[in-house]
């Protein structure tokens, strides 16, 4: 079992001019874990459409991330299961995808500041790495 899985946001605060959050994600992504090509997907797509990040840049973001991390595809498992939890959660179907894939990725922790902080999803747990004293959790 990995020990979590990272959604966009955390991702993209490795860019962000905010020194705590940049440290806390930096140490929590070098650890290791797992993202989806969703993720990869939409801090590509942040990155080019509002950051305005020169291509190089995000290259250079995604590798560091895929190095760290292991990168599942999207599959129609991961689809159906969404449908499933956005339905049951009230989550938006974007955030059933990723929690979708982490719960295929049979890991314990999704760190996201956007969703629910304490949500239990089945043996999934969303925890918000940022709270409070914007130090990493765990």
């Amino acid at each position: 079992m990995s020990q979590a899985f990272f959604d966009t946001n955390v991702v993209l605060y490795l860019l962000s001019a905010d020194q705590q959050k940049a440290s806390a994600a930096e140490a929590l992504i070098a650890s290791g874990g797992v993202v989806s090509v969703q993720v990869l997907n939409e801090a590509a797509s942040v990155c080019l459409r509002k950051l305005k990040l020169p291509w190089s840049e995000v290259h250079e973001l995604l590798e560091a991330v895929k190095a760290c991390c292991d990168v599942l595809p999207l599959s129609l498992a991961v689809h159906e299961r969404a449908l499933y939890l956005a339905e049951r959660y009230q989550l938006s179907f974007y955030d059933a995808l990723v929690c979708s894939a982490a719960r295929g990725a049979d890991v314990k922790t999704l760190y996201s500041e956007d969703m629910q902080d304490g949500l239990v999803i089945g043996s999934l747990t969303i925890e918000n790495p940022f709270r409070q004293s914007g130090s990493a959790a765990k």
